[in-house]
């Protein structure tokens, strides 16, 4: 039915999707079609009945297959004519919130990947991880039961050790451990906020979270990035007309632009939180990626009125969903709540694997050589987007992302439209606005920005916007 290729780098889940969905798009798969049992297809093609069960619950929750019992798998018919051939899904992804959720991942299989958000497996702490995974198996990790509901204690207490060296003095009481920053932030916006209460964001900013506060109820107001950090006069003008009760913000490293607040911006940042009584929520997930010992909310406000949240899947792994709040110890106990009705505890596996991994020796030589390929990375790839005439809004030399336009680019959304046709994953920059509407703006993750198929790409995409916007002889 189909030909596999092993020896790509396209996982072969993606592989058999891809080319699932290419036969029922052209119809050569037609409505009501009988797929090969699962064990059949493995058996044909050479892969494990594991790798057709995930193809095929893939393109059933896609809407291309249903799933019959005591029958096996039928190519879906389309709903809304109540009969006639399965369609496709559409060519163009939604380049909106729902589908950086959503979507993202299934097109991890895309070759190229400088819109994405993580780093590539060779920067990540590969053999520590193994190492990891071969200490608990070997000492007889309990793997029944749950964890503990605030985390397990001895990785609270390597965050509360590390957070002192960055002058946040907390003790392991402080730290909650969570499945993951994203768990971190929802927790802290069910605890704090309620259906139409108003809460900053930064514009533009983090796209999970702005979805994640609307679908809370509450009222977004974005608070303008500068290359320096913060808008504040534009900030002073919001707090005049509005009352938040939070301002949800990433001083270091933000993404989508890499902009970083300076410490006279933290200082008056914080005194405007006091002055207009809302809660800072600092997410500071970049910070292993900073070889600066720069200050944070957190730090010079020993957490009054702030609450620090920090991640370990960005320079562990995107696998190890292990993340952390730290706040005051009667907040902090409400969210350790919160943790408990929503999903129970998080992970004792994991968070021991990331306790081992952070306490390997060899970890802190890993960040410093991270660092220095990131910064490295940030150099090449600023280079080259000048050399093409982007306009780089700030250059910080340090985390993931660059945020540029170019002139003759008005909308990175058909961009990365076409730009996926050809198999590049790049990040359009409406997504991450607070009120998404055409902009130039797109983020690069300098750590995929290597192959020379995306540099031919946006030469050629630039010359045709060229061609089309000269005017008539």
């Amino acid at each position: 039915m189909l030909i596999l290729r092993p020896d790509l780098p396209t996982p072969l889940v993606s592989q058999i999707v891809e080319g699932l969905r290419g036969l029922i798009g052209t119809q050569k798969l037609r409505a009501e079609t009988k797929l090969p049992s699962i064990r059949a297809f493995a058996a044909a093609h050479g892969v494990s009945v594991f790798t057709v069960v995930e193809a095929y619950d893939r393109l059933v929750a896609q809407g291309l297959l249903v799933s019959r019992a005591n029958a096996g798998f039928f190519v879906k018919r389309r709903s809304e004519e109540g009969g006639g051939p399965a369609m496709a899904p559409r060519a163009d992804p939604r380049f909106d919130a729902r589908w950086y959720l959503q979507q993202i991942f299934e097109n991890r299989n895309l070759p190229l990947k400088p819109g994405c958000g993580w780093l590539p497996h060779d920067w990540l702490f590969e053999d520590g991880m193994r190492r990891s995974l071969r200490h608990l198996a070997s000492e007889g990790t309990d793997i029944g039961g749950y964890g503990l509901p605030f985390g397990h204690m001895a990785l609270r207490m390597a965050v509360a050790e590390s957070l002192s060296e960055h002058q946040i003095v907390v003790d392991a009481a402080q730290v909650l451990l969570t499945q993951g920053s994203s768990q971190a932030l929802d927790l802290v916006a069910r605890r704090l906020l309620k259906p139409g209460d108003a809460v900053l964001v930064d514009d533009p900013g983090y796209p999970n979270l702005m979805f994640m506060l609307r679908f809370l109820g509450v009222e977004l107001i974005g608070v303008p990035r500068t290359p320096q950090g913060y808008d504040l006069p534009a900030l002073e003008a919001l707090l005049a007309v509005h009352r938040p009760k939070a301002f949800f913000t990433q001083p270091r490293l933000q993404s989508p632009t890499c902009s970083m607040a300076s410490m006279p911006q933290l200082v008056r940042l914080l005194q405007l939180a006091q002055a207009h009584d809302f809660v800072l929520v600092e997410n500071d997930i970049y910070a292993d990626m900073d070889a600066s010992m720069r200050p944070s909310l957190a730090s010079l406000a020993q957490l009054r009125q702030v609450v620090y949240v920090g991640s370990f899947s960005k320079t562990i792994s995107p696998n190890i969903r292990v993340g952390y709040v730290v706040a005051q110890p009667e907040l902090l106990a409400d969210l350790a709540q919160l943790k408990m009705v929503s999903g129970l505890t998080s992970s004792d596996i994991t968070e021991r694997l990331a306790f081992s991994v952070v306490t390997d020796g060899r970890w802190r030589k890993h960040l410093k050589g991270l660092r220095e390929r990131l910064a490295q990375a940030h150099g090449q790839v600023a280079r080259r987007l000048d050399s093409l005439g982007f306009e780089l809004f700030v250059e910080s030399a340090a985390g993931m992302y660059l945020w540029a336009r170019h002139p003759d680019i008005s909308d990175g959304a058909e961009l990365s439209k076409r730009a996926a046709g050809e198999g590049i994953m790049l990040g359009p920059g409406q997504l991450f606005l607070v009120h998404p509407r055409p902009t130039g703006w797109l983020r690069f993750n300098v750590a995929f920005c290597e192959d020379e198929r995306l540099w031919r790409f946006l030469e050629r995409s630039i010359a045709q916007q060229g061609v089309e916007l000269a005017p008539e002889a």
